[in-house]
């Protein structure tokens, strides 16, 4: 096992999976009403933030606050240990 440097690394590589992991699962969250999957503005109501935030969780573009990820899972009705499997 190679560890790198955190200076050198932004974590950018589990950033990008988290969020493709966030997406694929809220893909799979559908909305009773409409009958299609929630959007990240949906998402965004459940966990209290943003939908441009939900969107750049989803691109990799942020660091998340613990508590917004323990609202997404909370809004697509996962464990925080289901969210971070990838």
């Amino acid at each position: 096992m190679k560890f790198t440097s955190m200076n050198n690394d932004n974590f950018t590589l589990e950033k990008n999976a988290l969020g493709t992991r966030i997406q694929e699962l809220r893909q799979k969250v559908i909305n009773p009403i409409n009958k299609k999957p929630i959007s990240q503005e949906e998402l965004g109501l459940i966990a209290n933030v943003t939908k441009k935030t939900i969107g750049e969780i989803e691109r990799g573009e942020t660091n998340p606050k613990f508590e917004t990820l323990l609202m997404i899972s909370k809004g697509l009705n996962i464990t925080i240990k289901e969210l971070f499997n990838f």
